[in-house]
């Protein structure tokens, strides 16, 4: 799950850096498992799918608290939006549905 964000930090985390440490993570780590494979021998297409199949869970693992903060970002951001939307149409949640 996401960590909670304080109430008091209004500040947007910049979703670019997240998103780009997260992205490049993910690639190094798959990098990381094809060469190790090729080098202990398993030859060409089979090495890199076996080291993309690995890369996965991998990621998963060591990435987690980049995905965490990543994820968190995303939700603040969401609410922001959602809580811009419904200040522009003059209600306070957009759970209303249309006014009539």
């Amino acid at each position: 799950m996401a960590e909670p964000i304080p109430a008091g930090n209004t500040a947007a985390p910049r979703l670019l850096p997240l998103f780009l440490a997260y992205t490049l993570g993910r690639l190094a780590i798959a990098a990381a498992l094809i060469a190790l494979l090729w080098a202990l021998g398993l030859p060409g297409t089979p090495g890199f799918l076996f080291g993309v199949l690995l890369a996965m869970p991998v990621s998963f693992l060591v990435l987690g608290p980049v995905r965490q903060r990543l994820t968190a970002a995303l939700a603040m951001r969401a609410e922001r939006k959602e809580a811009l939307r419904a200040e522009l149409r003059g209600t306070e949640t957009d759970d209303q549905g249309p006014r009539s």
